[in-house]
């Protein structure tokens, strides 16, 4: 049986929210006075878009391709990776067909952002922004996105062979 033209992932990301970080979701910095701990720069989104990038080209997952190891990766901006994350399935001849986010926070409320967030992305992909949704959702205060301890963000893709 021939592998499939088109392929679907899903990715998922979570990080915590302290003081002293900045806030970059999307490819954009939010005002407000927590940020993202990681050890690149944080970006929920971009890091959950990647990974379903990557699963949905059987390309394993950001983890692997960008270990948080690697010293050289220390405080990378993310757009990086996502650039590169988007050639590695270009180079296996793939091509995005859609993306659709959600982010999980309770504040900031990042409604106002997100048509910056998504232009920002299929710029850095080389696609229509048409092509990237994003949504954002409250845990109605349950969890640790509810209180405020951290942010999580959702990705499914679909990509295809042209």
């Amino acid at each position: 049986m021939q592998p499939l033209n088109w392929r679907t992932g899903l990715g998922y990301d979570v990080h915590r929210l302290a003081e002293n970080y900045k806030l970059w979701i999307g490819g954009i910095e939010i005002p407000f006075e927590r940020g993202s701990v990681g050890h690149s720069d944080g970006d929920v989104l971009i890091h959950a878009i990647c990974d379903a990038l990557l699963g949905a080209a059987n390309l394993r997952d950001i983890g692997y391709h960008f270990p948080d190891t690697d010293p050289t990766l220390k405080g990378i901006d993310s757009k990086i990776i996502l650039k590169k994350t988007i050639d590695l399935i270009r180079k296996n001849g793939y091509e995005v067909g859609n993306i659709d986010s959600t982010v999980c926070l309770e504040r900031p409320k990042i409604n106002p952002f997100i048509p910056n967030m998504a232009e920002t992305l299929a710029n850095v992909m080389n696609i229509d922004k048409s092509m990237v949704s994003i949504k954002a959702t409250t845990t109605e205060k349950m969890g640790f996105t509810g209180k405020g301890e951290g942010i999580s963000a959702y990705a499914i893709v679909l990509i295809y062979k042209p």
